[in-house]
């Protein structure tokens, strides 16, 4: 098993690896970003269209306090009277609840993209270890997350102290004022105080998810030998890849021996090289080249040549030429046509000799 300590785990992440973490929902994710755009939404639904909601609650509540002495109190007309009223709560909130849900959705799209996986909810023995619990709650994340909540409400607390503190001369005054004047200047306090909290937990929310990129990228770190093990998933064991090469260059081999019996012609260096021509003008544009090798492959050929009753032509420069500039099932080029019928035309003549009609 390899060394999974931090100390070895030096080696940056591969697309593999990074994929496979994907489809497992282990992604760099922050809350904080996902707080902050839904405390901004709401604020800005409250914003544009608090007056909206304000006078629809308002109306809502006027006409049941104003019907209130003509409901009966039954069991079906009750039911019907609370589903109304959820329903107009519902319709009045709705700009509210879309403008949250929306800046939910996005927030999590903008840190991860789409992603729909199971696994996060899959159970797992390994959660249910006392050990592996104590391991996280004493672990860097958690204390990190703890010192983010300390730090969120010190800051938090701090700016809605020091906004209500700046409103506190203003309240005494508010006894003179009818309803709507003190509710206008709370609304208006309460959403100071949202947009600048909005603004320091923006602050927050941008050092929670660079500190969240940072872990997530420390926790895929690979080691040296898990490095080289996925290397050879994706591109083969060398071992193996070699024993394959062996295997097809045997049977390439096999299946040119098996063409040699068919071939019109065998041309050789004398000793060192043999290359099998074969010419069918009903198929063929040019001779081609069935088998070629040099050494012992060379001896071989000739020795199947000899063995089938195929010709033997010595020419050693064409010899040379054929083997460095064709390939195995390749014709032969232009500039050896003369060459090539002239040895063909020799060959035939002499099977015409050996098997006159």
């Amino acid at each position: 098993m390899p060394d999974r300590s931090d100390q070895n785990r030096t080696e940056p992440a591969t697309p593999k690896r990074r994929e496979e973490a994907r489809k497992k929902g282990q992604l760099a994710q922050s809350r904080e970003v996902s707080s902050v755009l839904v405390l901004l939404s709401a604020l800005g639904a409250f914003f544009f269209s608090g007056v909206h909601i304000f006078h629809g609650l308002s109306d809502l509540m006027r006409g049941v306090f104003q019907n209130i002495a003509t409901i009966t109190l039954q069991q079906g007309s009750m039911s019907v009277l609370l589903l109304e009223i959820f329903y107009q709560i519902f319709i009045i909130l709705i700009p509210l609840m879309l403008a949250v849900a929306v800046a939910g959705i996005a927030a999590n799209l903008f840190q991860v993209g789409f992603l729909f996986t199971l696994d996060p909810l899959t159970p797992k023995l390994s959660k249910l270890n006392p050990l592996s619990g104590i391991k996280r709650l004493l672990s860097l994340r958690s204390l990190a997350e703890l010192a983010k909540s300390l730090l969120k409400v010190v800051f938090v607390g701090g700016v809605a102290f020091m906004m209500v503190k700046s409103e506190l001369g203003n309240i005494p005054s508010l006894m003179l004022t009818d309803v709507s004047e003190t509710l206008s200047f709370f609304a208006a306090v309460s959403f100071r105080i949202g947009f600048y909290t909005c603004l320091t937990l923006i602050v927050l929310a941008a050092l929670d998810y660079a500190f969240q990129r940072w872990q997530y990228e420390k926790s895929l770190r690979m080691t040296k030998q898990e490095v080289k093990d996925e290397l050879k998933q994706r591109e083969g064991d060398p071992a193996v890849k070699a024993r394959i090469r062996s295997v097809q260059r045997e049977m390439a081999r096999r299946r040119m021996m098996e063409s040699v019996p068919t071939a019109d012609v065998v041309i050789t260096n004398p000793t060192k090289l043999a290359i099998a021509l074969k010419y069918d003008p009903e198929k063929m544009m040019a001779p081609k080249v069935t088998a070629k090798g040099a050494g012992f492959i060379a001896e071989r050929i000739k020795t199947l040549a000899k063995e089938n009753g195929v010709p033997l032509f010595e020419h050693k420069p064409l010899a040379q030429t054929l083997f460095k500039l064709v390939e195995i099932g390749g014709t032969i080029p232009a500039n050896l046509y003369q060459a090539v019928a002239e040895i063909l035309a020799y060959v035939y003549g002499l099977k015409k000799e050996a098997f006159p009609r």
